[in-house]
């Protein structure tokens, strides 16, 4: 018995896909690959029309690059291990890398929905307080309220890493996920996990949930606020200013609150298509973000065509000069 406490694992295999055969590895890394090269050059695409555009330096957009960092930094943390899982048949993640994932993946997720009730913060003062918006809405208000976001997002996925990371794993070390999760590492401790999994629950309701319900209160306000406007058209562009961030924000909360539910009223998925919905409401949400603000948010896409015309205009010229 003491022979088994002391064996212990020292290194993890991320599974991924249950049940993938391997002749569609091939396709499967391919498809990850394009969705982490997407999800890098348009978040990087946002950066630099912001760092080129000084129109977009307003508090709504500071937040969105806060977005897009969070996006950026978390599909960096989780798509390159499981590409090279079907790439290169390379599925081992050592034992202190695992929980270094871990921890990324529970702290950018907290950071995202710190950044969601900013957001809703910033579209409630905007429409339910308009006259004071630029009293209280600021871009040193934002930059604090950021940075806070980032500092307070530390405690609650440091607390489980803390506490998982002692923990005897003297069993299996196959992990069946894409990437290392507080679930799928304390359920392969040699110990009853119910202390730590009621934990992870707790912070959990404290980082997603919490938002959550500002958020709601807020978008509430905000639905009220304008049924109460006669006139159609401010109706109108009053919904407009704040469907962006609805779009982003339901992307994020919507699939979330879906598997939680179905698991609460007993509906099951395999552990395959769990895994499948995971990945979607995980990766997918970064990806196009960006092409929603593009596509929505009015600032950005003028910034966007700007840059396409004075790009193509180069290299019209450099052709132009070339030929003379």
């Amino acid at each position: 018995m003491s022979e088994m406490n002391q064996s212990r694992v020292t290194d993890f295999i991320l599974t991924g896909f249950p049940g993938l055969h391997q002749e569609y590895y091939g396709l499967v890394s391919f498809v990850l690959f394009l969705v982490y090269f997407v999800t890098v050059v348009a978040n990087v695409t946002v950066f630099f029309l912001f760092a080129t555009n000084r129109s977009l330096h307003k508090p709504m957009y500071y937040i969105i690059l806060n977005v897009s960092a969070c996006d950026l930094l978390f599909s960096t943390t989780t798509l390159p291990k499981i590409i090279s899982r079907y790439w290169f048949q390379s599925g081992r993640i050592s034992f202190t890398g695992c929980f270094v994932q871990m921890y990324f993946v529970h702290y950018l997720g907290s950071v995202n929905s710190f950044i969601f009730l900013l957001m809703a913060f910033d579209r409630y003062c905007a429409i339910c307080h308009p006259l004071r918006y630029t009293t209280i809405i600021k871009k040193c208000t934002i930059h604090i309220l950021s940075m806070t976001a980032w500092i307070v997002g530390i405690g609650a996925p440091l607390a489980l890493v803390i506490r998982a990371y002692p923990l005897p794993y003297c069993g299996s070390n196959v992990i069946n996920h894409c990437f290392c999760d507080h679930i799928g590492i304390t359920v392969l401790a040699c110990t009853d996990r119910s202390p730590y999994s009621f934990t992870g629950f707790v912070g959990a309701m404290l980082t997603l949930l919490g938002p959550l319900a500002f958020i709601v209160f807020s978008y509430g306000s905000i639905f009220i606020e304008i049924s109460k406007v006669a006139d159609s058209k401010s109706c109108v562009k009053s919904l407009s200013t704040c469907s962006t961030q609805l779009i982003i924000i339901s992307l994020y909360y919507v699939p979330r609150c879906f598997v939680y539910l179905a698991s609460q009223v007993g509906i099951t998925f395999s552990a395959g298509l769990r895994i499948v919905i995971i990945m979607l409401y995980s990766l997918v949400p970064p990806m196009i973000n960006p092409l929603i603000y593009c596509l929505r948010a009015k600032d950005i896409r003028q910034c966007l065509i700007k840059q396409f015309y004075i790009t193509t205009g180069r290299q019209k010229a450099r052709v132009f000069a070339v030929s003379n």
